[in-house]
């Protein structure tokens, strides 16, 4: 298999050359590492001047566009059979590349490989290595990401790689000038036309608490990628096996929503997003935020949703 790796910077100099060097120091040696540099302006690019005898690594820069753009970039220019994206500000372990062949030859149908990843608050350089089992995990296959993401989060945009031939069928491929979300509909966009491929460990390492990001209570709105999957779901431009479980995706989102607006005292907009939440009426979860906004006060309200979501949102975490 021939990997192409897209990674995608913008002034996150410190941390770079430990994301490039876990690429390089692949088991599976990747094809190319194409480095995107969208308009940063604390010289992250120079810094890799180490590798510059490396054939492998390709450096590449744009006025900022931001990181779909970036991804866009390096998905035109990669030369391999299958992309994969490591943030900038991430790490694979040593045998991250080999992983996914292996996915690959469980399930040679899947257009979107992946292996687990765990989150770290290191921000030591360079970052701490970490095992992994010897033996791999089993490859689970998804036919329904949607479903087994409600459940628990299989993948992350830096542990996964796409069939190059398939991401060059689709427009737009990340869309720009959203900064949230945009990972994940790509994702799900994917795994409607082919299941997912994941390996069971974390052979990437994640830094930071949050991936990107702000918060759905910040917004106040609805992600445009949330917007777009209820639209197509509700209009019957999904597959009929994902429409169910993409109302359902949408209506935990717009649930968050609406107890990160009861714990701000607005319990009127928390109704609305309750009211919005198609076949959340379905959820428990939908019904106990019923409850909480017709019967808890707001600072009860306020610590009770704290403590269920630990800080952050599984949906959140994955998000931007």
């Amino acid at each position: 298999m021939k990997f192409s790796v897209v990674i995608p910077l913008f002034n996150k100099a410190r941390f770079v050359r430990g994301a490039v060097a876990s690429a390089l120091d692949q088991s599976l040696s990747p094809l190319e590492v194409i480095v995107v540099d969208d308009g940063s302006t604390d010289g992250g690019l120079a810094l890799l001047g180490a590798w510059e005898t490396d054939p492998r690594l390709r450096l590449v820069r744009q006025a900022n566009r931001g990181v779909s753009a970036a991804r866009n970039l390096g998905i035109a220019l990669a030369q391999g059979d299958w992309i994969a994206f490591l943030d900038a500000d991430d790490q694979w372990h040593s045998a991250f590349l080999a992983t996914l062949a292996q996915a690959h030859r469980h399930c040679p149908q899947a257009d979107l490989l992946a292996t687990g990843f765990r989150w770290t608050q290191d921000t030591q350089v360079p970052m701490a290595p970490w095992a992994v089992p010897a033996k791999r995990g089993p490859v689970e296959v998804i036919d329904d990401l949607r479903r087994r993401w409600l459940r628990h989060s299989p993948l992350c945009t830096s542990s996964v790689a796409v069939r190059a031939a398939r991401l060059r069928t689709m427009s737009p491929c990340f869309y720009e000038g959203e900064s949230y979300g945009e990972d994940l509909d790509m994702w799900f966009r994917l795994a409607d036309r082919a299941p997912v491929a994941a390996v069971d460990g974390a052979y990437t390492t994640v830094r930071g608490g949050v991936a990107g990001a702000l918060s759905l209570a910040a917004r106040r709105r609805m992600p445009p990628f949330l917007v777009r999957m209820r639209e197509q779901a509700l209009a019957g431009a999904l597959p009929p096996q994902h429409r169910v479980s993409a109302l359902w995706f949408v209506a935990q989102a717009q649930t968050t929503l609406a107890r990160e607006a009861l714990a701000k005292g607005q319990r009127r907009e928390a109704l609305g997003w309750l009211a919005q939440a198609s076949r959340g009426w379905r959820l428990r979860r939908w019904w106990v935020t019923l409850a909480l906004a017709l019967f808890m006060p707001s600072p009860v309200a306020d610590h009770w949703q704290r403590w269920r979501l630990r800080g952050v949102s599984n949906l959140e975490r994955n998000a931007g």
